[in-house]
């Protein structure tokens, strides 16, 4: 009787442990000029996205410009797997442009690219 009452007690302190800790929101770059040109929600593009990588969880999301076309941008991680499969979707149609797995080390060239072609702060 002892060994089950632990068990259950262990159980339950886990359950309620991990309750706790939900996923943390995605980080979101959405501006709001691009927003207005957008035809398609953030929310549809992202179920599309995330119907492309099942259990996936979005990490980050982004509307930008890219090659002329206005894009959503997700990245994806997915439990036991390294890196993020990143999923572009169509802000106009609401199609899915383009998937690829990248790498951790991908994944950090990119973000340095993104960081040096960002317009350099007011003053």
């Amino acid at each position: 009787m002892s060994m089950k009452r632990n068990i259950l007690i262990a159980l339950t302190a886990g359950s309620l442990a991990t309750a706790g800790f939900a996923a943390a929101p995605p980080k979101s770059d959405v501006p709001a000029a691009l927003a207005k040109q957008a035809k398609i929600t953030l929310d549809a593009a992202r179920a599309t996205a995330l119907a492309l990588v099942p259990g996936g969880e979005v990490k980050s999301e982004e509307l930008e410009r890219e090659h002329g076309k206005l894009i959503y941008s997700f990245d994806i991680a997915v439990p036991g797997k390294s890196g993020v499969e990143e999923v572009n979707v169509s802000a106009i149609d609401g199609k899915v442009i383009n998937k690829k797995h990248e790498t951790p080390k991908a994944e950090r060239s990119e973000k340095q690219k993104e960081h040096k072609h960002a317009a350099p702060p007011r003053q």
